[in-house]
């Protein structure tokens, strides 16, 4: 049986190429009521891979204005999600895992992760849009299928609203299919 754990899931969309060839996904969020920092993989199958999504408030660039003024018990609590995802993949010992997290200072925050392994725009898998995102991990990398442009900057835009952070979140569609299809 494959295994893949998708860690701070969100909406799934990461791992959505996965469950829909059949694999069997967990997926671990605090939506659904799973909180990461509480999760042990204890599971006696082998993981396939680990995909991660930690929550990128605390770390994306996109907020840097806002740092100094949050409660430091705020950038805690991320480092800890962003811990407790490396301590279940140690767990699991998956074939391969992978990271993301858009630019920003997680490298800086969480410092054995290291440096990234590559970023990637919407844009290089098939989705007319610009959002970068850096990647870290232990897999191969996705073959691009670029689209040419414009392309919309509609998560930069998004409006305020109480959905805002999940949508702003989404794993694009053609860089899940890809990773998918790089990394079995």
């Amino acid at each position: 049986m494959n295994v893949i754990l998708d860690l701070c899931a969100g909406t799934g969309s990461w791992s959505q190429p996965y469950a829909d060839a059949g694999y069997d996904v967990v997926r671990v969020d605090i939506l659904n009521g799973q909180d990461v920092r509480d999760y042990h993989w204890t599971g006696q199958v082998d993981v396939q891979g680990v995909l991660m999504a930690p929550p990128c408030t605390e770390f994306a660039g996109s907020g840097a204005r806002w740092w100094a003024d949050k409660p430091p018990e705020l950038l805690d609590e991320a480092i800890d999600t962003v811990r407790a995802c490396l301590r279940i993949t140690d767990e699991a010992h998956p074939k391969w895992w992978a990271l993301e997290n858009p630019v920003g200072r997680l490298a800086r925050m969480v410092p054995e992760l290291g440096k990234w392994l590559y970023t990637f725009q919407p844009w290089e898998y098939g989705d007319p849009e610009v959002k970068r995102t850096c990647i870290w991990g232990e897999h191969k990398k996705p073959v691009k299928t670029p689209v040419a442009g414009p392309y919309t900057a509609r998560v930069h835009r998004m409006a305020p609203s109480p959905d805002r952070q999940r949508l702003r979140s989404i794993t694009p569609p053609g860089f899940a299919q890809a990773f998918f299809e790089t990394n079995p």
